[in-house]
């Protein structure tokens, strides 16, 4: 059976995909109209975000007037609590940041999380919402920044110190799945030290940031990638590695509906600043800024 695309093609590879001339490819690089990022030197689409793209821009393509109250993308541990603390009638629907932008394009979200990293802006989802939200009347919202790093066993017995140490032969790490923005993060952050993702070999893969801490917790991994209030709640070791921003994406005017309101509101009160404080690793202070807004 033949195999299909790697999960990070080439521009090669992405041109033969969309069954374009790499020549267009590029053209459409150059506009920021396609997400890709720069690896050491290298023009890399990843698959998730190339099919996101695909789909927005099928003819005929449409989007329900009404979507359902649900936050759906990369779960997040402060986000979590303040909608169950909130009383804003919202649900969360956790499955990584393009999983959750596939939702809301589609129409089956109100809202996504994301954690997308753009290498070449050094920012946050930025391309990732400009491809899949092209023309559409939409706003990303800072919701806080996190710090992410490698979650480890208590007092870090083998001693990691960077992500590069996911590369010995004798450590097990776990990965998170393709659609998620760690592991968009993590490949960026092992390009960057000379290794590739794909040549590693993960222990397992799992679905959320708790269950990378629970595979350290229960012995089945030594190490991987979430943010640090994870690793303090499982009493773990944590080795930061970056700041990183975590955004709401939603319609413009469902932002200014009940529900996004009230969680928002709850996210300017004290005991929503001491929660933060209390989980670790969280930065509230550009909360409710807009990082973009749709035509």
């Amino acid at each position: 059976m033949a195999e299909g695309p790697p999960e990070l093609m080439t521009t090669r590879e992405v041109a033969d995909y969309l069954r374009i001339k790499e020549r267009r490819l590029y053209e459409l690089v150059r506009r920021r109209e396609i997400p890709c990022t720069r690896v050491t030197g290298k023009w890399l689409f990843p698959k998730p975000l190339i099919d996101l793209w695909l789909a927005r821009h099928l003819e005929g393509a449409e989007v329900p007037a009404a979507p359902p109250p649900v936050i759906a993308g990369s779960a997040d541990p402060l986000l979590d609590w303040a909608v169950r603390e909130s009383g804003c009638g919202l649900a969360l629907l956790p499955g990584g940041s393009l999983d959750g932008l596939k939702r809301f394009v589609d129409g089956s979200a109100l809202a996504a999380g994301l954690h997308v990293y753009d290498p070449e802006r050094t920012d946050w989802n930025l391309s990732a919402v400009e491809a899949a939200c092209a023309g559409r009347p939409v706003v990303l919202i800072e919701w806080a920044t996190r710090r992410q790093g490698l979650v480890v066993a208590a007092d870090n017995p083998l001693g990691l110190a960077s992500v590069k140490d996911l590369g010995r032969l004798d450590l097990r790490w776990v990965a998170r799945q393709a659609e998620a923005g760690a592991q968009i993060l993590l490949g960026h952050l092992l390009g960057e030290v000379g290794l590739d993702i794909a040549a590693l070999t993960p222990a397992e893969t799992v679905l959320s940031e708790l269950e990378v801490g629970l595979a350290v917790l229960e012995g089945r991994a030594d190490a991987g990638l979430a943010v640090e209030s994870v690793a303090r709640s499982l009493k773990l070791g944590f080795v930061p590695l970056m700041q990183e921003r975590y955004d709401l994406l939603v319609g413009r005017r469902a932002y200014f509906e009940p529900p996004l309101q009230t969680l928002f509101a709850f996210a300017r009160t004290s005991a929503f600043a001491q929660k933060a404080e209390a989980m670790g690793g969280y930065g509230i202070a550009g909360l409710g800024r807009s990082h973009f807004n749709g035509p």
